[in-house]
């Protein structure tokens, strides 16, 4: 066992005095040790049932023989970090959760290793580390958030954000916003829609590192304790059998990542994360993949804030496995991938059952016959941009519009809240990428004030910086590369005519080539908006959002 190297033999007494001075027995440390990461803290609500998942796990693990041992991670909701500068720190955040796991698996070398994260950067950042550290491993989520009722109406936190635009429209009032607010986000779990962390959680499944159910069993459930003491008790079986994560989270089972992501119209956020995991276990997966995989598969399920569905209905409609078994029926799945069952994706599917086609669409009649993100290139974003196709309206598809630029988000914010933007803009945020932000922050206010003030179905946002889970509308994120690289982003003017064809997936600066080049030879880089600290060193490090913003080798 892995293990044996703090706790076995006869100069390995010194550590075991320091294990009794923690109380356990020397019966514990004859068995496997299973380390917990916990990303519990009192700051996310998706973190709320985290200690009580934790003690099931551990409950699993000694019901199997082993003995677990429960260490903690930093974590960001990005929901509370949105619009201010704790917004720049939130992809930074996931390399720093990958290297506190590696740090402390290779400290204590367990034997296997249970994730136990909710919420955007976290479950990304734990996925990074058990590919690094390839040891045993099996993540179990803190589940989704139930949906709040407003005014007979299902509402989530996305509906707060867009409701700070209606305010500003003047179609709620600020009683009404009050009310909304305290009634959006009803308890524990991350945010109910197909948002970043969902998106991460169900690929879990997808990917074979998380148990069937992980993704859609609800936060308040009892189901996902008794997953969490299933998860505790499989991981034995993983160490015993040594199946480890690159043995899962092959090529083949990325593949079925985006088929999946494709047909739930998953969080843009998802063409950032499962480059960087795959990028830990050495397989490249650049975005031409993510377009590839997009073109074959079908969208077929409509989750919000693009449809009107929720975890909640996913999980009543067959979760995961049903979206999967539909593709299945057309191939678009590889059902010899192996997963953290110890089965093989296709004998999972025998059990897998979709019993609500409104939610999950039958695969021959999907709601779009292409998948939910598209990757856009062209003289904009020479490297690629990142669009959610399915939250576009179609009057939008094909785009005209003059450029009103602008150096950040609050400014393009405040120009939004002041009924400065109109029908037609072109509406661009620059030095919000990875390195010029740094941090690359989401954009969620912006495209929520548009939203909210009935601009998403007649404007662009354009940017360098990312866009949330939430996002709806005619937004392109991504643009690579950013406008600190010296990308043609840093170029356009106000007025400049910005052209964007979602059927021919391009985006074009018109801009005659000559004036370009004047405009490129002029350019200097704006000074690092922070100077000092984690985030300085990050924007050093850290490489184009085309590659999943992974630090340089």
């Amino acid at each position: 066992m892995r293990s044996d190297k703090m706790k076995q033999g006869i100069e390995k007494a010194p550590h075991r005095s320091l294990f009794y001075a923690i109380g356990y027995h020397p019966k514990q440390m004859e068995r496997p040790v299973i380390g917990i990461a916990n990303s519990a803290n009192e700051l996310i609500p998706g973190h709320m049932g985290l200690d009580t998942l934790v003690k099931a796990v551990k409950d699993g693990i000694h019901m199997a023989g082993g003995t677990p041992m429960e260490f903690s991670t930093i974590g960001i909701c990005d929901g509370i970090a949105m619009n201010h500068e704790g917004m720049k720190y939130s992809l930074g955040s996931r390399e720093l959760i990958c290297d506190t796991v590696e740090v402390m698996a290779k400290a204590y070398p367990f034997d296997g290793i249970v994730l136990v994260p909710n919420c955007d950067k976290i479950i990304p950042g734990m996925m990074m580390a058990a590919m690094r550290l390839n040891i045993p491993a099996i993540v179990v989520s803190g589940g989704p958030m139930l949906t709040g009722r407003f005014k007979g109406k299902k509402v989530d936190l996305i509906s707060v954000f867009e409701g700070v635009g209606k305010v500003a429209a003047g179609t709620m009032t600020e009683e009404e916003l009050c009310a909304l607010e305290k009634c959006a986000c009803p308890g524990a779990g991350s945010c109910a829609g197909m948002f970043t962390a969902n998106s991460m959680n169900c690929l879990t499944e997808a990917l074979g590192i998380g148990l069937p159910g992980n993704g859609t069993i609800p936060a308040v459930h009892s189901a996902r304790i008794r997953l969490a003491k299933e998860a505790g008790h499989m991981i034995l079986d993983l160490v015993r059998r040594d199946i480890r994560p690159r043995d899962i989270m092959t090529a083949d089972a990325f593949r079925n990542a985006i088929a999946v992501d494709m047909a739930f119209g998953g969080s843009s956020n998802t063409a950032l994360h499962l480059p960087a995991i795959a990028h830990e276990g050495g397989i490249k997966l650049p975005l031409s993949v993510f377009d590839e995989i997009s073109e074959k598969v079908p969208h077929i399920c409509n989750m919000s804030p693009a449809g009107p569905h929720h975890l909640e209905d996913l999980f009543e409609a067959g979760g995961v496995y049903g979206i999967i078994k539909e593709l299945g029926k057309r191939n678009l799945i590889n059902k010899k991938c192996i997963t953290v069952t110890g089965r093989k994706v296709g004998d999972i599917l025998k059990d897998a059952n979709v019993a609500d086609h409104e939610v999950i669409h039958r695969i021959d009649a999907p709601y779009h016959e292409k998948g939910g993100l598209a990757v856009l290139t062209g003289s904009l974003a020479p490297q690629g941009s990142i669009v959610k196709r399915i939250g576009v309206s179609e009057s939008l598809w094909c785009f005209k519009g003059k450029a009103k630029v602008f150096e950040s988000e609050e400014e393009a914010g405040k120009a939004i809240m002041e009924g400065k933007i109109q029908a037609g803009d072109a509406v661009i945020i620059r030095y919000e990428g990875p390195k010029g932000g740094p941090g690359m922050r989401e954009m969620l206010t912006p495209t929520s004030i548009l939203a909210g003030r009935g601009l998403d179905t007649v404007c662009a946002l354009i940017t360098d910086g990312r866009f949330s889970g939430g996002t709806r509308g005619l937004c392109i994120g991504h643009v690579s590369p950013e406008a600190a690289e010296g990308g043609p982003i840093a170029f356009v003017k106000n007025g400049d005519i910005i052209e964007i064809d979602l059927v021919k997936k391009t985006m074009h600066l018109r801009v005659d080539k000559k004036e370009l080049a004047k405009r490129r030879k002029a350019w200097k880089c704006p000074e690092p908006k922070i100077k000092e600290g984690y985030m300085a060193r990050y924007a050093k490090l850290v490489t184009s959002a085309a590659t999943g913003a992974v630090f340089k080798e």
